[in-house]
């Protein structure tokens, strides 16, 4: 079964494991890990590591949820410790392991472990530095703005990404596409309610799959779905989505197989769907995928308070069901037209004609129904098998029950399934629309903390950076994450074409644009040219003239900068290098950013 720390891994790197790591690398250690609940109660995931292997840290997470981690936790403390905890265990890359629970708001919300080679106990002033990089942990997430404590349903308390703003009206609906509607609802629960007819259950639903956003949809609850009064705004809903790694519906659609469960109190931490059940005193549950058109539509749920009440072979005594659900789900759900606005006394309000340019705007579209099409191709015919391959080989390397041999081919494949995954997930998410977490922001901030990412490696290369910041330079509305994920491709490729001892110079002026203010970022290099005959190319999709890479890259960017209302050009010559101009609507009634130490001597990297 796929573990969320797998999951983790397999994807791009994310804020919170960039903000973890750049913390993890000043504490003065051999080995340390960074783990944090998925759920609040639910399973830990690490997400930001060094000096462990893979198996250190599995076993590393197994006992900080075992019951002894927290009863050390609340009762156990050493009291010349402080918070600090001594795991029992012996790992191949540490023998002595220190941790301490990482708390926000009075709320455990992960664990800081540290390992060293040596088995001697940790010195108090060791613990000390342990807390104190606790604090710093929690600091930063904080002032990243990765906390949420509005923890609604399946929301995790730490996020991905900052937490957005609560969105409203058309916004919330606009950012994801449901297929949740009253109509369907009905025609749902009324063949589940058939379904009692089949096999007996007290509670039951259906979701639906959705491959690009990769989560499952409850479309119909029927039975007992009364559960406990005093939490019924935390019952499972109509229209809730639930994530593959955490839910049990999840499970049956990566396994693309039915699942049984006889001790939800064993599950219950990790399924958020079998947690609502425990919560319900519900004893047992069957969960089955149905198909549409050869692939996995959704899933169908019995949970029921009588046990060892279902067996695999129901699946099949429920086939009239699923079929039923299955063909609902093919029926295309009819969109609401958007109202036309109308004056007090009702009659409707005319719209202003605009004069466009119709065939660039055909074109753009047939490009984003292709690119559609493609992304939901990949999400159905390589994601699903490549999650199914990846779970039961998990299952078996987890169990460790093979050879030595064999046990490292295994491991093999997986990292290379985990490479493709990332790959897909790559492609997947530039189909997705941006979803942009506006405020007022400084680009030469932004640009000094991708220039602080990538700084090891133009260390390593030697290449010198000069910056040219203007003295007065108008703030940008913009998503901060998203801007310094372009800065961060672009010194990314321009290291790629530079020669060891190369120059990269950033250039950040302000100037008028009609009314307003505009932001230019030159950044230039000196390595290799772009041949005249690809630089037009360069920006479109899967375009590539690398053997690593998937050409996503520059169209990323492209997509970054024009979903802040800004433009980009790159401009490319024999002798004089590559430069990459990016021009951002600035805030005029902002206040200004005055950069300090205008016309002071370039910044150099030592040699």
């Amino acid at each position: 079964m796929t573990t969320p720390a797998a999951q983790a891994k397999s994807t791009p790197e994310t804020h919170l494991q960039r903000t973890l790591n750049s913390v993890l690398n000043d504490v003065a250690t051999d080995s340390a890990l960074a783990a944090i609940y998925h759920q609040e109660n639910g399973p830990l995931i690490e997400h930001a590591s060094r000096g462990f292997t893979p198996r250190d840290t599995q076993s590393i997470l197994r006992t900080l949820l075992t019951q002894t981690a927290s009863t050390l936790v609340s009762t156990g403390q050493d009291p010349d410790g402080g918070r600090t905890i001594r795991l029992r265990l012996i790992t191949p890359g540490a023998k002595s392991l220190l941790g301490i629970p990482l708390r926000h708001l009075n709320r455990v919300y992960g664990y800081l472990v540290i390992g060293r080679k040596e088995g001697a106990a940790f010195a108090k002033k060791e613990k000390a530095l342990l807390e104190q990089a606790s604090d710093g942990i929690t600091k930063a997430l904080d002032r990243e703005g990765l906390f949420n404590t509005n923890v609604v349903m399946s929301r995790p308390y730490v996020a991905q990404e900052p937490v957005p703003p609560p969105q409203t009206g058309v916004e919330m609906f606009a950012a994801m596409t449901t297929h949740f509607s009253p109509e369907l609802q009905g025609k749902i629960e009324a063949v589940l309610i058939e379904a009692n007819q089949f096999v007996a259950y007290d509670r039951a639903w259906a979701c639906y799959y959705d491959p690009l956003a990769g989560n499952v949809e409850v479309l119909g609850i029927a039975g007992d779905t009364k559960g406990d009064q005093k939490d019924a705004k935390k019952d499972l809903k109509p229209g809730q989505r639930l994530t593959l790694d955490s839910s049990a519906a999840g499970w049956a659609v990566r396994h693309r197989k039915p699942r049984v469960d006889h001790d939800l109190a064993s599950t219950q931490g990790r399924f958020l769907d079998h947690k609502h059940l425990f919560k319900d005193r519900f004893l047992s549950s069957l969960v089955v995928p149905f198909f549409v058109r050869g692939q996995v539509g959704g899933t169908f749920t019995l949970g029921s308070k009588e046990p060892q009440r279902y067996q695999a072979t129901d699946a099949r005594t429920l086939e009239p069901i699923i079929l039923k659900l299955a063909d609902l789900l093919q029926t295309p759900v009819p969109r609401t037209p958007s109202p036309t606005p109308v004056t007090e006394a009702g009659a409707p309000i005319p719209q202003p004609l605009v004069a466009v340019s119709s065939e660039p705007i055909i074109r753009k579209q047939e490009r984003q129904a292709a690119i559609g099409e493609f992304s939901a191709f990949l999400a159905t015919e390589i994601r699903e098998p490549l999650a199914s391959i990846r779970a039961q080989l998990e299952e078996v390397t987890g169990e460790g029950i093979l050879d030595f041999d064999p046990q490292t081919r295994v491991e093999n494949a997986m990292r290379d399934l985990i490479r493709i995954e990332a790959i897909l997930n790559e492609i997947l998410d530039f189909a997705k629309p941006l979803e942009l977490n506006r405020h007022l922001c400084r680009i030469p901030e932004i640009l000094e903390s991708a220039l602080v990412v990538v700084g090891t490696d133009l260390e390593a290369t030697r290449i010198h950076v000069t910056k040219d910041y203007a003295n007065v330079i108008a703030p940008v509305r913009g998503d901060e994450a998203k801007l310094q994920q372009a800065f961060l491709s672009i010194f990314k490729n321009a290291g790629e074409a530079m020669t060891p001892g190369g120059h990269l110079h950033i250039q950040v002026s302000h100037h008028r644009a009609g009314r307003g203010f505009e932001v230019q970022i030159l950044i230039k290099n000196d390595g290799s040219p772009i041949p005249a005959e690809i630089v037009d190319k360069v920006f479109e999709p899967f375009f590539t003239t690398k053997r690593s890479g998937i050409g996503l890259g520059l169209p990323t960017v492209k997509k970054i900068v024009e979903e802040h209302g800004g433009s980009i050009a790159i401009g490319s010559s024999p002798g004089e290098g590559t430069t990459v101009t990016i021009r951002l609507p600035g805030v005029s009634r902002g206040p200004a950013f005055r950069h300090r130490g205008r016309n002071r001597r370039p910044h150099r990297r030592p040699n």
